[in-house]
């Protein structure tokens, strides 16, 4: 065994040991290997698991940060040319970690930075905290403020002792501050908890009532029914799929674009899934289903 792979070995063994549940991430990446798939529910504490794929490769370590019991505020820094939005274009904002505090200070909280941190690979810092019980907080991207992502459900973190070189910044995540992740004060909670989900807008999909008429439907109630039945850890790319096959009968102009775009983004939704990568996954979906229009011949 190499020394990189007996290492990450055993960052993935000492993530385990704490009862947080692991899986690989492709050496050298933040993102788990190609093919492997429901990283959240395959994600575990069992030793001999463990070994068996990291025997594989010298693979970076995922922590699924909701079976883990786990919130992390990843509190990043800008990237080279960036700059904050009007809303944090403020004296002393320049990075997450000053969004973050900024946040706390508008809602009237004490900023809780005694936990324990890991220093990311580009400068930016990872909080972590051990959700209240019986908590299901979502993974969030973004709707906090500029640079402040969150990770519970659906969501994982980067390990500490991984290494990641991507072309928009290389390095190491390291433990900054080695103690036990506090409890996540309610006072935090209630500022990471989203906003009640307003109740959908029946939408109402206008297709001819012709000798189509029936497939059409059935094709678009398989997609949505594949869409809502989609595991943690597959949710954004069968989003992309349905869109995906959606839009080639839209290009195809057997179908109507605006309610389809309304009905996906709906079922992107219900799943959890952030609105700003709701949004973008159904667009991107729906041009490459444009690619290849299905136009439905009379018969």
């Amino acid at each position: 065994m190499t020394a990189r792979r007996h290492d990450m070995t055993a960052a993935a063994l000492g993530a385990a040991a704490r009862g947080w549940p692991v899986f690989p991430l492709a050496v050298g990446d933040k993102a788990p290997p190609r093919g492997f798939t429901d990283w959240e529910t395959r994600a575990t504490c069992d030793p001999d698991r463990i070994r068996a794929w990291w025997k594989r490769a010298p693979y970076n370590v995922g922590i699924a940060t909701g079976p883990a019991g786990l919130v992390v505020i990843d509190l990043d820094m800008p990237k080279p040319g960036q700059h904050p939005p009007p809303e944090w274009d403020l004296p002393g904002v320049g990075d997450g970690a000053d969004v973050f505090a900024l946040l706390c200070q508008r809602a009237g909280i004490p900023v809780q930075w005694e936990t324990l941190q890991v220093r990311t690979r580009r400068g930016g810092l990872h909080l972590y905290y051990t959700a209240p019980p019986d908590a299901r907080l979502p993974s969030t991207n973004g709707s906090l403020g500029w640079l402040i992502d969150t990770r519970a459900w659906g969501g994982y973190v980067v390990a500490p002792g991984s290494t990641v070189t991507l072309p928009d910044g290389a390095g190491r995540y390291r433990v900054q501050h080695a103690t036990m992740p506090a409890q996540l004060a309610p006072s935090l909670f209630k500022l990471l908890s989203p906003a009640p989900i307003p109740a959908k807008r029946p939408v109402h999909v206008p297709i001819a009532d012709d000798c189509h008429s029936a497939y059409l439907r059935a094709a678009l109630d398989r997609e949505l029914a594949h869409l809502a039945a989609a595991q943690p850890g597959q949710r954004n790319r069968s989003l992309f799929g349905a869109a995906a096959a959606l839009g080639e009968l839209i290009a195809g102009g057997a179908l109507p674009e605006q309610p389809i775009k309304e009905l996906l983004e709906q079922g992107g939704g219900d799943l959890g899934l952030p609105p700003g990568e709701v949004a973008r996954t159904v667009e991107s979906g729906l041009r490459h289903g444009a690619r290849r229009p299905r136009r439905l011949t009379a018969v």
